[in-house]
């Protein structure tokens, strides 16, 4: 396999983000979900993508935060077939490598079930003693 190349972007074809969301089965079709993609893309912190050499886009995560105090790393996710090889976990290195040069201290994420194992090797621990929680959401 040919070595991943990592990216810093402010701007990204909205299919490719669509695609990656599919993969990590967190899409749902809508025209406002497709229209608010170049939004979220330019309005967070950091938005690293991995591509291939060819260029096809095959993994992405975003830092979410005012670039001087607390950020949040999320959607962070990998095209199935090229999981297992690091991607992630880089992507996840980059951003947190960014929000530490600027300064913040405070990184959080909310992990999936099952994924704790694949965070605490990156210096992500459990938060104990808070419960992440949603405006709207009933459980």
């Amino acid at each position: 396999m040919s070595a991943i190349e990592y990216e810093a972007v402010t701007s990204v074809a909205t299919e490719a983000v669509v695609e990656l969301y599919r993969a990590g089965g967190w899409w749902q079709e809508s025209a406002a979900a497709r229209a608010a993609i170049p939004a979220m893309v330019r309005g967070s912190f950091c938005f690293m993508i991995a591509r291939e050499p060819g260029g096809r886009v095959v993994g992405m995560g975003r830092a979410i935060s005012d670039g001087v105090s607390d950020a949040y790393i999320q959607d962070v996710v990998v095209l199935r077939e090229l999981r297992g090889r690091g991607v992630g976990r880089e992507l996840v290195r980059r951003l947190t490598a960014r929000c530490v040069a600027a300064g913040i201290g405070w990184i959080g994420l909310i992990a999936e079930p099952d994924t704790q194992g694949f965070y605490e090797p990156l210096g992500f621990a459990p938060l104990v003693g808070f419960q992440p929680m949603l405006l709207g959401r009933r459980a």
